[in-house]
């Protein structure tokens, strides 16, 4: 079956066919570096990982470019209320970035650009617009005339006269029409800036992806995502420069994640529900975060709560539970056993199942479903006298390889167990310290009967198995 897509460009489904057979080229526009993702940054980087690790599934090799704005006035303005450089404090944020969405699974880009790294691309694509004619100078800064292309607007199914009822100029711009949009910015006494042919400044925030996504991965690229915030005006002036530069199609498939919401409302730092991705990760499990995300699909606005997030961590452990009792039952389980042949193939048309929803425009949320039908009917294969070990093994594969799809990964029942005697002894260390030595013995006494011995040290407590 081929897989789907919902093109934000044509407004619907369609089916999804690279340029390159066998490959694709996917840019998605990452974070400006000027502190810490919050969890609505987070959702672009779940779901299009996501994206990235079904197309692979599925034979696909993709080159997936994801930016990092590390210039713009946010970056200044932080770097001068911390008394740093604003590549410091770019550094500093783009690390944990990474750690971040490392921590919730996502997989490495092919390539991470800067905007620093590649200031002489993006000076070269300016002076090549404003040598078009589609662009052009006043007093050091640089715009691009929207009227010069006549396709624009087709994005956001918007016309020129409409975008422009809604479009002002702002106090200091010098641009001759509301709906031309800024290139290159003359630096302010003291900004970081870079040598152009318009004097010293920087990029304008829309011409650095253009000129990314030509670098790595050329002038039409297969896939292009984003949050739903992004479509206007940055992706609609992407297409703009670009296919005004080269007169070719920019990206031919437009993919938008929909918003997060707080307990029903926006998330806001005035309202106070402003969440912070690290914060979160120290709360909860980060596979249990990536989960709760991937339970509602992409395109849908998706609403946080403790609840919810609760009833995700819930339905992992669901799965988890299936499969470590089909682990506890491998060893007693017969090479040959009947109705063998019935089982295996209602595993084999669970997995086309949930290929058939990823397939589906990605539909996470019917997946999950899929995976939640897998680990119940394994518990129930579990009630059988008598199981066939090939049987248990191919669950335990469609459970690890839906999994892994979606990004997340069972730890072993070792694992398991380490972290449930990690926690014994953290509440033994709080029993004793709250003097309930009952309580501390009886933890003592379990973690013996595990085959746990504890040593009280002058560093706290080790453990080792006898």
């Amino acid at each position: 079956m081929s897989i789907k897509i919902y093109n934000t460009l044509t407004r619907k489904k369609e089916i999804f066919k690279p340029i390159v057979p066998g490959k694709v080229s996917m840019y998605v526009c990452g974070p400006t570096v000027y502190n810490y993702i919050h969890i609505g940054n987070a959702r672009p980087a779940i779901v299009f990982d996501t994206v990235r690790r079904y197309l692979e599934y599925k034979g696909f090799e993709v080159d997936y470019v994801l930016n990092f704005t590390d210039v713009d006035d946010k970056l200044i303005r932080t770097a001068k209320e911390l008394g740093k450089e604003v590549p410091e404090v770019a550094d500093r944020f783009i690390s944990a970035y990474l750690e971040d969405v490392g921590a919730l699974g996502v997989k490495e880009a092919t390539h991470n650009p800067r905007v620093t790294e590649t200031m002489d691309d993006i000076i070269a694509f300016i002076e090549a617009l404003v040598e078009k004619g589609v662009a052009y100078e006043a007093d050091g800064d640089v715009y691009f005339k929207p009227r010069k292309f006549s396709k624009y607007g087709k994005l956001s199914h918007q016309s020129v006269d409409e975008l422009r009822s809604g479009a002002r100029i702002q106090v200091g711009e010098k641009k001759t029409d509301p709906l031309d949009f800024t290139l290159w910015k003359q630096a302010k006494d003291g900004e970081i800036a870079w040598d152009s042919p318009w004097g010293k400044g920087r990029p304008g925030w829309h011409i650095e992806c253009s000129a990314m996504v030509k670098k790595y991965l050329g002038d039409t690229i297969d896939i292009h995502a984003g949050g739903q915030d992004l479509a206007f005006p940055h992706h609609e002036n992407e297409i703009a420069q670009s296919e005004a530069l080269t007169g070719k199609p920019f990206a031919n498939y437009w993919m938008h994640n929909g918003y997060i919401n707080i307990n029903n409302e926006k998330m806001s730092k005035s309202l106070g529900n402003y969440l912070l991705a690290r914060d979160l990760i120290q709360q909860y499990d980060p596979q249990v975060i990536r989960f709760f995300m991937l339970s509602v699909h992409y395109r849908h606005p998706i609403n946080f709560s403790e609840d919810l997030l609760q009833s995700a961590e819930n339905g992992l452990e669901r799965i988890k539970t299936a499969y470590l009792n089909l682990e506890h039952r491998k060893d007693s389980s017969l090479d040959i056993v009947d109705h063998k042949e019935e089982w295996l193939e209602k595993i084999a048309q669970w997995k086309k199942l949930f290929e058939a929803e990823m397939d589906d425009d990605f539909h996470t949320a019917n997946a999950i479903s899929v995976l939640f039908e897998v680990a119940k009917e394994a518990n129930v294969y579990l009630q059988h006298k008598q199981t066939c070990s090939c049987v248990i093994e191919e669950f335990q594969k469609v459970i690890q390889t839906f999994l892994k799809v979606l990004g997340m990964e069972l730890k072993t029942e070792q694992e398991l167990l380490d972290i449930e005697i990690e926690q014994l002894i953290e509440e033994r260390n709080s029993a004793r310290k709250n003097r309930d030595f009952t309580r501390a013995d009886e933890i003592r006494d379990m973690l013996k009967a595990k085959n746990i011995i504890l040593e009280d040290t002058p560093q706290g407590v080790r453990w080792k198995r006898g």
